[in-house]
């Protein structure tokens, strides 16, 4: 069996539109690894759920990949990124930044934040299904990951 289907891996998605999500989980569903996603709605309920995993209130592991956007209400994903750094339950976790923004202020923010990656989410379908089978060819089969 192959790594691919004999290793689950948990992930993260912190994304504040439906549709984008809904097209990220399909693509993740469409991908090569075992992926169970984890879908929340901005940085306050990202953090409030990180947290909740880390002090043993929800029985389930920590993510092994964060796919964090960057523009949503409440908390954003700048924000989202500095408390997973401070917090050393979490620090360790791969954040990987999945925006719209190509901004080079973004980018730069977000790498002097600690960010594991960055990637300019596309804006087709195709695109799309490409980027994430990128990812996890990456995170999933090629990088070591913390756990």
């Amino acid at each position: 069996m192959s790594r691919a289907r004999a290793t689950h891996f948990n992930v993260l998605l912190v994304e504040d539109d439906p549709g984008d999500a809904n097209l990220t989980k399909a693509a993740f569903a469409a991908g090569t690894f075992s992926c169970r996603l984890d879908h929340v709605l901005d940085g306050a309920e990202a953090m409030a759920r990180l947290l909740a995993i880390a002090d043993g209130s929800l029985d389930v592991r920590l993510p092994d990949l964060v796919l964090l956007d960057l523009n949503m209400p409440r908390k954003n994903g700048h924000q989202v990124l500095a408390e997973i750094r401070a917090d050393d339950r979490l620090k360790d976790i791969p954040v990987l930044v999945f925006s719209t923004s190509s901004a080079k202020r973004d980018i730069a923010l977000a790498y002097g934040g600690g960010a594991s990656s960055f990637v300019i989410k596309p804006v087709d379908l195709d695109g799309l299904f490409a980027a994430v089978q990128s990812i996890e060819d990456y995170w999933f089969g090629l990088a070591q990951l913390p756990r």
